[in-house]
């Protein structure tokens, strides 16, 4: 598809909307705004990866990076060029402060540009949370959210039909809330067995919901940029529509610096754009820059008026930063065999919500990185723990561990947990003294036995297969569908956002990305992110 770029200054123009980030929230936001004929703007910090650009589609940008490792820019460019962050993030939450890059989106479609596709609604109870956790200690967990399932559901089917969602309903969900979804194709025979087995125990599996066209040879592109344009992110799906259709205007790495500002409202939006500092005005603005950088944006704007930050007299910005704790189950189906294509077919949520907890979803995860990134990443995760003499005698064995490793992940199947992370005041986002991000995130205690328990739940289900538990709930580095770090609320003493997602106490200021969860849920949040955003476009558009 060709994309129309308009050449006229970004900065001499006046815009309805300005939206910083161009991910799930961003696009889908803009996207429903352009259409409904407002003037739109997008400055993303990343590069464009829709169809005219160079990008590294198809593999992982690790199989890029040059061997031996060298300069550090080479290496951004190559993540830049896959759709991945490239900054790195100081990581303050072990006596031992480190430095990484996070896996995350950064470009055109976000973090759905990466993604293994998967589309879940949320459940109703999720929108009481507090009433799932009724001894939650120190937790910020609120009652509620400020809006209910049924103010979001009309949004959720207009953005299942809009992403083309293949799958079937999850049996445990309400009649009322049951999902249409695009029939999907037949399973695999490995997951097909997982399937039957599930039933046999009493639970109630269910083919997993996924944004995908479902083209012949599809293999799922979890973690990287699909090769065959079967995968339908936010670039692909609103993105390039809002732009060659509707007239809205993309600037690639743009980078949001600060908001300029009156004491209730934004005047501009700061931005580097082509090694310049630039303004660019509008009437409102609105960040989908991500649960780590629209906080960071905010932060970075304080001023006399404003001396927290930007949008921030409750001093939550930043704060109840949550994620989800993700463990990988590889199982050996009974019928052995290599495994090849879209693995990510299945789930279960029979433990989402039982008598005495709440845990979260459990799903097909789809295919493992090669093994070559798996035993690099070891020896990483053993240097960032502190072991350095570890590290080093790890490293003989590397050659003998890459093709063992190989042949065990090719004949088995990855079962991913997601259990539900709640909000506390000391995990959160700051500012260094140079404004770079530093994370401080814990795993508290409570959530520390959650974790255990759920695991002893699911290895306790899988006792009649040969499986592997791989660890990655307490990993920081694995900081997945990170959210909460902006949340809406009813009081504006203890919230950032209304319940329209606008900023508290300024007039034209709104925050769309998973920033704006006051819980995280149990299962993946993309949906939701993109369902709200078509929410507040809505309520924009309506605005006098």
């Amino acid at each position: 598809m060709s994309i129309h770029h308009n050449s006229l200054d970004p900065a001499a123009q006046q815009w309805d909307i300005i939206v910083v980030g161009a991910g799930a929230g961003g696009a889908a936001l803009g996207y429903a705004l352009a259409k409904a004929g407002k003037k739109v703007l997008f400055c993303e910090k990343g590069r464009s990866l829709l169809s005219e650009s160079p990008a590294l589609r198809g593999d992982y940008a690790e199989r890029f990076f040059p061997k031996p490792s060298v300069a550090q820019p080479r290496h951004q460019d190559i993540l830049a060029r896959a759709g991945r962050c490239y900054d790195e993030i100081e990581d303050h939450s072990r006596a031992k402060v480190l430095r990484h890059i996070p896996f995350i989106g950064l470009g055109t479609g976000g973090g759905t540009a990466l993604f293994g596709m998967a589309m879940e609604r949320f459940f109703p109870c999720d929108f009481q949370p507090r009433g799932n956790y009724p001894d939650i200690g120190e937790s910020t967990l609120p009652d509620s959210w400020p809006i209910g399932y049924e103010e979001l559901e009309p949004y959720y089917r207009e953005a299942e039909q809009l992403f083309r969602v293949h799958g079937s309903a999850d049996p445990l969900r309400p009649d009322e809330t049951k999902p249409q979804y695009l029939s999907a194709s037949p399973l695999h025979p490995a997951n097909r067995e997982l399937y039957e087995f599930f039933q046999a125990q009493g639970l109630h599996p269910y083919r997993l919901p996924l944004a995908c066209d479902q083209v012949e040879g599809c293999e799922g592109c979890q973690g990287y940029l699909c090769g065959k344009n079967c995968k339908n992110d936010a670039g692909k799906i609103c993105l390039e529509p809002a732009i060659s259709r509707y007239g809205a205007r993309l600037l690639e790495e743009c980078a949001a610096l600060r908001l300029e500002h009156g004491r209730d409202s934004v005047t501009g939006v700061v931005c580097s754009w082509k090694g310049q500092e630039r303004t660019f005005r509008a009437g409102t603005v609105v960040l989908a820059a991500g649960a780590l950088q629209s906080p960071a944006l905010l932060l970075r704007s304080r001023s006399a008026q404003w001396p927290q930050g930007l949008a921030n007299n409750s001093g939550m910005v930043g704060r109840n930063l949550m994620r989800h704790y993700v463990d990988l189950f590889a199982v050996a189906p009974k019928s052995p065999g290599k495994l090849a294509g879209n693995l990510k077919e299945i789930a279960f949520n029979d433990y989402y919500q039982i008598q005495g907890g709440k845990f979260g979803t459990v799903q097909s995860f789809g295919t493992l990185p090669p093994a070559s990134m798996i035993v690099e990443q070891i020896e990483q995760d053993l240097r960032d723990a502190a072991f350095p003499l570890a590290a080093a005698l790890f490293q003989p064995f590397k050659p003998l561990l890459k093709p063992v490793l190989g042949r065990l992940f090719s004949s088995r199947l990855i079962l991913a947990s997601l259990l539900e992370d709640l909000p506390y005041l000391d995990n959160r986002v700051v500012l260094s003294d140079q404004d770079k991000i530093i994370l401080n995130y814990r795993v508290h205690p409570a959530e520390k036995a959650r974790i255990e328990l759920f695991r002893k739940k699911i290895a306790n289900l899988l006792k009649p297969y040969s499986f592997m538990l791989m660890k990655q709930a307490e990993n920081n580095d694995r900081i997945a569908h990170v959210c909460g770090t902006c949340r809406f609320g009813k009081d504006e003493r203890d919230s950032v956002l209304d319940a329209g997602n606008r900023a508290h106490g300024l007039s034209n200021l709104y925050v769309v990305d998973s920033s704006f969860f006051p819980s995280s849920a149990g299962t993946n949040p993309g949906l939701t992110i993109i369902a709200n955003a078509l929410r507040v476009a809505d309520i924009i558009a309506h605005e006098k």
